[in-house]
């Protein structure tokens, strides 16, 4: 799935960073996010990593296969998380950004290029970016950057259920389900609930 994306940026830049995230709109657990950097003229060849394209595209357990892979491949990696009660304070856009940008500083080796799924980027650090969007289905390293979030925000989201196990989170991850808001309407919030997101179907304002 690599593109002209990386090859025409790797003619001037060593170090290309793909960055996406997973949570923006779940009603519990954190927004996470994940910056990679593959080596110089990569390829996926034939294997495992040319199944690679938008997380949301791919079934779990390509996701789950993937993951590894991307991670053995990857000059570096890295993922950050930002929990609801930050969500809370600074909103979700806010959040996420924050995710990024943590995400990238993260990183073992500094970029020199950011590639960021979407329209809306905003940072502190100096390094020039780029936002696409649907990056995560054309840009090989964002696409990339999309499994390890969505991957590492289940796992978060399936431990959570351990000690939530009347939520389901381990099956719709927070998101607004029936099933979660029933769950919501009969035992109210837990503290991994984003409270800042009102629910009108509970007659929330």
């Amino acid at each position: 799935m690599i593109t002209d994306f990386e090859l025409i940026r790797w003619k001037t830049t060593a170090h290309v960073c793909g960055i996406d995230e997973a949570g923006r709109g779940p009603l519990a657990g954190p927004v996470v996010a994940a910056a990679v950097v593959f080596p110089r003229w990569f390829h996926p060849g034939s294997g495992v990593l040319d199944q690679l394209n938008d997380s949301k595209k791919l079934s779990a357990r390509v996701r789950d296969e993937l993951a590894p892979e991307i991670k053995t491949h990857a000059a570096c990696w890295a993922v950050a998380v930002v929990e609801p009660e930050i969500i809370d304070r600074i909103n979700i856009l806010q959040a996420t950004m924050l995710a990024m940008n943590r995400a990238v500083e993260a990183l073992a080796v500094q970029p020199e290029l950011l590639l960021v799924d979407g329209n809306r980027f905003k940072t502190h650090l100096t390094i020039p970016y780029e936002t696409i969007v649907k990056g995560d289905s054309k840009v090989f390293s964002i696409a990339a950057a999309s499994v390890l979030a969505k991957t590492r925000r289940d796992e978060i989201m399936t431990g959570y259920s351990k000690s939530w196990p009347e939520y389901g989170f381990d099956r719709h991850f927070g998101y607004g389900t029936v099933e979660h808001v029933e769950a919501i309407r009969l035992h109210g919030r837990c503290p991994l609930h984003r409270q800042s997101f009102r629910l009108k179907k509970l007659g929330e304002k």
